[in-house]
């Protein structure tokens, strides 16, 4: 139905999909905007399909806690190292483990 390549912006993309999910049929809007019926039925799908997604209801990743419960960890590990630190470097005749090669 297009002869003439023409580049469809995301927003006239979504414009027309919500006519399509408001029930105006194909053909009308195919011959309205002249985009083929395959096209606006594919750029509808899509529209499903992000819809769907993005009203996914999830219940917290696990990932994700465990990954923050690492986070909180190494946090709590990196603050006592430090505080033991400034205190062996106070500590008078303390030495570090490292050796002096």
């Amino acid at each position: 139905m297009t002869t003439d390549i023409q580049r469809w912006s995301k927003r006239r993309k979504m414009e027309v999909v919500l006519r399509l999910f408001r029930g105006e049929s194909l053909d009308e809007v195919s011959r309205d905007v002249k985009v083929e019926i395959s096209r606006l039925d594919a750029w509808r799908n899509k529209g499903l399909h992000g819809l769907e997604e993005a009203l996914k209801e999830r219940e917290g990743d696990p990932m994700q806690a465990q990954l923050d419960e690492v986070n909180r960890r190494l946090g709590e590990l990196m603050m006592e190292n430090e505080l033991l630190r400034e205190k062996a470097r106070r500590t008078p005749g303390f030495q570090s483990g490292r050796s002096k090669k």
